[in-house]
């Protein structure tokens, strides 16, 4: 090195002189970083040409670190534990153990599974840290597709152009019977059956409500609700109310649970699917790869109650 240059000084080189230093032989000090002991010393005599410094003299077999390198180890200690503490992290965030999920989801699954879901997959990770949200479907969109958000969960979506759907698990729509009603008692509840009493509809603008309205059409039923709304959960609370018979999906069902109603089996069967929803072009994280898993895992278990 010329005179007045300064040294360019790799961090594998450092790493092999902080392992030296702590070791103070060849061998040890190849064993503790899982190199060979002619590497060990080739590194430490390449680091030696670059800075100019002896750092170690041969004395009684054995290499003795100069005044140089014990004043230069000094300085430089505190990088190790930062280098030791990057390393951790990173094997950590390869493991899905560490880092920043930040999920969204419409209320049925929101309330339900995604937190069971969630719940499993913080357990054995205390560093991660969750950004979580229910929200309509037209913004879980909307974050996703502007990058706010790493997961969506939805119902009944079959395709969006601008995200990535993939079906988590199918299910049906189910009835929600006050315990005073005649139907109560039935196995299954029937569209014409609940055209027949009261009963609170859904909106045709909604992705459901259209789904709804096709069974009763398929059951030769007359649609109209005394009561129409936008959302599932609106319907299970008018009919925990007692304003009559809800069609619902089986999210909503456990979550607005009650001895007020009961739950019953809804004919023709609504198909229904719960989705996932991910923006396209952005690799999936370990952790966002353990989540999914997990949700996986919830919509395989049996139901709970």
């Amino acid at each position: 090195m010329r005179e007045g240059d300064e040294p360019q000084v790799s961090l594998s080189l450092l790493e092999i002189f902080g392992a030296m230093m702590r070791c103070q032989t060849t061998v040890e000090a190849a064993e503790q970083l899982g190199i060979s002991q002619p590497a060990v010393s080739n590194g430490l005599r390449q680091l030696e040409r670059e800075l100019g410094i002896t750092l170690f003299e041969r004395a009684h077999r054995r290499l003795e670190p100069t005044a140089e390198a014990l004043s230069l180890y000094e300085e430089i200690r505190p990088l190790f534990g930062v280098l030791r503490s990057f390393s951790l992290r990173a094997r950590d965030i390869r493991q899905g153990k560490s880092g920043r999920i930040r999920i969204v989801a419409t209320p049925p699954i929101g309330h339900t599974a995604a937190p069971r879901a969630l719940r499993a997959l913080l357990e054995e990770r205390p560093e991660v840290s969750v950004s979580y949200d229910v929200r309509r479907l037209s913004d879980i969109l909307a974050a996703l597709k502007e990058g706010s958000a790493d997961v969506g969960i939805a119902l009944a979506i079959d395709q969006d152009l601008d995200v990535n759907v993939e079906v988590l698990h199918r299910t049906h729509m189910v009835a929600l019977v006050p315990v005073g009603s005649a139907l109560a008692n039935r196995s299954e509840v029937t569209a014409s059956e609940v055209a027949g009493h009261r009963f609170v509809g859904l909106e045709a603008a909604s992705r459901l409500g259209q789904i709804l309205r096709s069974a009763f059409d398929r059951d030769h039923a007359t649609y109209d609700p005394r009561v129409e709304v936008r959302y599932c959960s609106t319907a299970a609370v008018l009919a925990q109310a007692g304003l009559g018979i809800a069609v619902v999906d089986p999210y909503t069902a456990e979550f607005h649970h009650s001895p007020e109603l009961v739950q019953r089996p809804f004919s023709p069967p609504c198909e229904i699917s719960v989705v996932l929803l991910l923006r396209k072009g952005v690799p999936r994280s370990r952790l966002v790869h353990s989540f999914i898993e997990e949700l996986r895992r919830q919509f395989r278990a049996p139901p709970s109650g």
